[in-house]
This record gives structure tokens, C-alpha cells and sequence, in this order.
């Protein structure tokens, strides 16, 4: 994909800019994420020598071994990845969010992506509504479990479906949530006029809208008394959540953006017929057994393995050369065309990136680069040259993969354009 905003548009948002709020220098908002544990750094990448029909298939501790995926068809030189969110981190991990909020005085709040990613999301949103309400289900989670209803469609869900219970066991969970609210930090409301919070339903909020709708208001969110307040990020998986801290740390250092004179940051996207998944629904699993799940080849190679757990979420993600071919391309095309620097957002840290970095330098051979400003940083590099260039009225052209085409397709219409 190739987005970027009419000169017509940005000359209208210049002539005539949005409301941006003020950013204090004493914001206390700030992004969490996971440090270990999560898929970010649990995953392995492989690029496939030749074509092949592998299988995914889990192996228990008994040597008992169940096919996850029957049939997945690989093409010569696509990029292979897997990799897991750990349930025991993932949870350990929002419930020291949870505490953290409270002690600061910010919003607990949670940003996913469950519209796209929907199998994985809805069980870490599932897991972040457990960590809020820690008594309510330590007392009544088998009870709920029994009737059915699941924290991974939300607080919303929840409420409504416990009207179908017997009155004294609705009371009983009705008053539970309304506790857990007064003892728990502070929540993010979706609406604060009808009680909605950020955890009543999985897709209310949305990453790569509300991360830039809060940066746009002061770095803040709405609480229950509809007022704005500082707030937590909670992005459980560390992919791509450096990016929108080094945001909030530029706008708590510089001020709040201006629409008149920052410059853009169009997107050349590794997203069309699916160049590279975002969602792998087909390819995402939550393990119900301690063992093994492994990728094995049509020869019976692993190409890929991971131990896991109970409550783990495994998943493996496509990306196809020839698009990646077609990418680069583009990527020094646009770079001709505006001699703007254009950044590959690929950190050589994470395995994914490292294969796909690997084509990079390969295919832009195959062009000509001579004078060409093109470079390779990883995200929160790229991001910061991006911020200091912004300020300056200057364009940077972003070169991404699939699910930051769609993180940085938001985040910068939304500052630039409203």
C-alpha cells in the first residue's frame, strides 16, 4: 500500500488546524508493556528455502500429538514466524498494572486490537478483565464459568448475561463488580455519561485509533466523572508499544504538535493480498496442554518449536517474498519521486525483522539508490528521527510491515490532519 495525504489536504489542515491539547510536563502518562514473555520476545522467523506443505501440530508431555493445522502451504523464500504470549507472564504482568495504576493515580487502561487480531486479543482482553477484578472471580469465577460466560467478551457481556442467573447469585456478581470498581485504580471510560469502560467491550478500544486519540488530547483519557486524566497504556505485547512512548516522551519534552507547520510521514505498507498477515486467525491457537507445538515441513523437519503451556497463545504468521519484492521497489520509487528520507521500520533484534532486513539489503540491489536518503532503523529509532523531523515541517517517508502500516496510517493523519 502506498498512503499518504493530498497536498490539497494537508495544505487545508495547515490553513486551517485542529485543536490540539496541551501537554504538561508533569504528565504521568506512560505505556506499559511486557518485558519478557510475550510474542514479541518468544518469536522465531525462518525463510523457506524451497516450497513446501507444512503442518502445525502440538506434542504432549505423553507423546500424544494432536494436528493444530493440517495443511499450510509455503512458498519458495516466504518469510516463516511463530512464537507465544505466556499465560503465567501475561498475567503477572497486568496485575502488577493494575497495582501500578492505583499507586500512581492514572487511568488503567488496556489498548488491543481484537477487530483484527481475533483469536489472540479477546483472551489477553479476557485476562486484563481477571486482573482487574481479582476477587470477583477468585469468588465467583467457576460460577460464571458454569454459565457460560467468559471475561474475553468483556465487562459489558458479563453484566448483561448474569441477569439470566438466579437473583441472589446476580445480586451477589453485580455487587463484586461494583466493589472491585471502588477498589481498584481508576479505569479509562469509553463513556463515561453511561459507565462504559475501556473494559466492556473487546473492540471498543482500538489501538491505533485510541493511542493517537489520547496523545491528541494532552496524553489523556476519560474518567468515570467525565473529566480527563493521566493515563496508563497498557500494550501487553512490546512489538510495536515503544513507539507510542517515545510520542508521549517528545510531547512532554516539546509541547503538544502543531498542525500549521509539522510535516508528514506517508506509508509505504507490506500489507496488499496479503503480503504479510496481521490477524493469522487460522494459525493462532490457545494451548490447553503442556507440551510442544511445532511447524514440520513436508519432509518432517521442525522448522519452528516452542514449549508451552496451559493458557499459552501460540500463533505463526505468512509473509510472501514476491510482495516483499514489489516493497522495495516502491519504497526507492517514492524515495526518487520526493527525495525524502525513507526508512525501513525493521529492528534487527526481533527475528522477523532480521529475515525481512535481510531482503531488504538484497532486493534494493536490484534498483538504482544512487543519492537516495534510504535507511534501516528499528521502530522507536525510526520514530524519533520521524518526531524531530515533524517538528522541523519535514517529511519522512515510513517503510513498514502490515500491522505499523496500520499503527502509523492513524497515528499521523490523526496529529497532522485531525
Amino acid at each position: 500500500s502506498d498512503r499518504r495525504a493530498p497536498a490539497s489536504v494537508k495544505q487545508y489542515a495547515r490553513k486551517n488546524p485542529h485543536s490540539m491539547g496541551e501537554w504538561s510536563a508533569d504528565s504521568k502518562t506512560h505505556v506499559a508493556t511486557m518485558s519478557a514473555g510475550d510474542f514479541r520476545h518468544n518469536e522465531q522467523s525462518v525463510t523457506l528455502p524451497e516450497a513446501t506443505t507444512a503442518r502445525i501440530e502440538h506434542v504432549a508431555e505423553d507423546g500424544t500429538v494432536t494436528v493444530l493445522k493440517e495443511s499450510l502451504p509455503l512458498q519458495a523464500g516466504e518469510v516463516l514466524d511463530a512464537t507465544k504470549m505466556e499465560k503465567e507472564a501475561l498475567t503477572a504482568f497486568l496485575a502488577e498494572q493494575v497495582a501500578d495504576a492505583a499507586a500512581q493515580g492514572v487511568l488503567f487502561s488496556v489498548h488491543l486490537k481484537a477487530t483484527m487480531m481475533k483469536v489472540s486479543d479477546p483472551i489477553i482482553f479476557g485476562h486484563a478483565v481477571r486482573a482487574y477484578f481479582p476477587s470477583l472471580f477468585e469468588t465467583y469465577g467457576q460460577a460464571l464459568d458454569d454459565a457460560g460466560i467468559s471475561p474475553n467478551d468483556g465487562l459489558g457481556t458479563l453484566l448483561s448475561e448474569i441477569e439470566k442467573l438466579p437473583a441472589d447469585q446476580r445480586d451477589a456478581i453485580k455487587a463484586a463488580v461494583e466493589q472491585g470498581l471502588a477498589d481498584g485504580p481508576d479505569i479509562a471510560m469509553v463513556d463515561s455519561d453511561r459507565g462504559i469502560t475501556n473494559l466492556h467491550v473487546p473492540s471498543d478500544v482500538i489501538v491505533d485509533a485510541s493511542m493517537p486519540a489520547m496523545i491528541r488530547t494532552s496524553g489523556q483519557m476519560w474518567n468515570a466523572k467525565g473529566e480527563q486524566q493521566d493515563a496508563k497504556a497498557v500494550l501487553p505485547d512490546s512489538s510495536y508499544a515503544g513507539i507510542y512512548q517515545v510520542v508521549i516522551d517528545d510531547c512532554r519534552a516539546n509541547g503538544a504538535y502543531d498542525p500549521a507547520t509539522m510535516g508528514s510521514v506517508p506509508n509505504v505498507g507490506l500489507m496488499a493480498q496479503k503480503a504479510e498477515e496481521y490477524g493469522s486467525h487460522d494459525k493462532t491457537f490457545e494451548i490447553e496442554a503442556a507440551g510442544t507445538v511445532r511447524v514440520v515441513d513436508g519432509d518432517g523437519n521442525v522448522l519452528l518449536s516452542h514449549d508451552v503451556a496451559p493458557g499459552d497463545i501460540w500463533r505463526a504468521c505468512q509473509t510472501k517474498d514476491v510482495p516483499i519484492q514489489d516493497w522495495v521497489k516502491l519504497a526507492v520509487g517514492r524515495a526518487r519521486a520526493t527525495g525524502a528520507p525513507t526508512v525501513f521500520w525493521l529492528d534487527a533484534d526481533r527475528a522477523h525483522d532480521a529475515q525481512l532486513i535481510a531482503k531488504v539489503e538484497r532486493y534494493q540491489q536490484d534498483h538504482d539508490t544512487e543519492g537516495l536518503d534510504i535507511r534501516i532503523l528499528a521502530p522507536v529509532d525510526a520514530m524519533r528521527l520521524s518526531l524531530e523531523r515533524i517538528r522541523r515541517g519535514e517529511d519522512t517517508i515510513s517503510v513498514t510491515g502490515n500491522v505499523l502500516r496500520d499503527y502509523l496510517t492513524d497515528l499521523f493523519p490523526i496529529l497532522e490532519l485531525g
